[in-house]
């Protein structure tokens, strides 16, 4: 699915040639970007992201849909979008340079995607290897500051368990500091969906929850049921 509002028109944003000059902190806070990293368009990470959208629209936002499956996003890093510690202002790939353009334009970035080896799937984590790049995301003249960053992690393992074990803070601390803070997004949180296979209604409420507690959309107490 190609940018867009929920209702499929296009979204302004800044130029695809703004990329590795830094995000800067003028996005537009009244705008999302919500990703989705699933490779089926049917899957319940599809329809949280599907879901998000709704909420976020019906509160005023513009909404930004990026299926990174969908739309081809290649993950591979290659040697045009590999970080040039020595040169911020390096010039990326016209694919990557269009992306970051998406990224810079929104205030408000929501990322929905399953858990997998209690990491993002590759595609996602080639999208901010490539995206999130040196000199715009971080680094001399780079920086997401000023934006609210929200993780969505689908895990079919149990809240209890995955307490107990101590995934929970492994995660967080590599979704909230090793990328958002790093990126100097302090606004950032993590709201796993647990028990994945059988969530049902309670992974929508997850979503609700979690856009309300970022200042988001608040749906009337029904929301939630099928």
């Amino acid at each position: 699915m190609s940018a867009g509002t929920a209702s499929g028109g296009a979204v302004d944003s800044p130029a695809a040639g703004t990329g590795p000059s830094g995000a800067g902190t003028d996005a537009d806070g009244r705008h999302a970007l919500v990703v989705m990293a699933h490779h089926r368009g049917g899957s319940l990470t599809a329809a949280l992201a599907g879901r998000a959208r709704e909420l976020l629209t019906a509160d005023g936002f513009t909404v930004d849909l990026l299926d990174l499956h969908a739309e081809g996003f290649d993950p591979r890093m290659g040697t045009a979008d590999e970080p040039d510690w020595d040169d911020p202002g390096k010039e990326y790939s016209a694919a990557v340079r269009a992306q970051m353009a998406r990224v810079a334009a929104a205030g408000l970035i929501v990322i929905v995607f399953p858990l997998w080896w209690f990491g993002p799937p590759a595609l996602l984590k080639g999208w901010i290897d490539r995206v999130w790049n040196h000199g715009f995301a971080y680094g001399d003249g780079g920086g997401l500051g000023g934006r609210r960053l929200l993780w969505i992690p689908l895990t079919a393992y149990g809240e209890a368990e995955f307490r107990e074990r101590g995934w929970d803070r492994t995660v967080e601390h590599v979704l909230r500091t090793g990328i958002g803070r790093f990126c100097g997004i302090e606004d950032t949180s993590v709201h796993f969906v647990h028990d994945s296979l059988e969530a049902g209604a309670r992974a929508r409420q997850v979503v609700e929850r979690a856009l309300e507690r970022t200042g988001g959309p608040r749906p009337p107490a029904a929301a939630g049921g099928r």
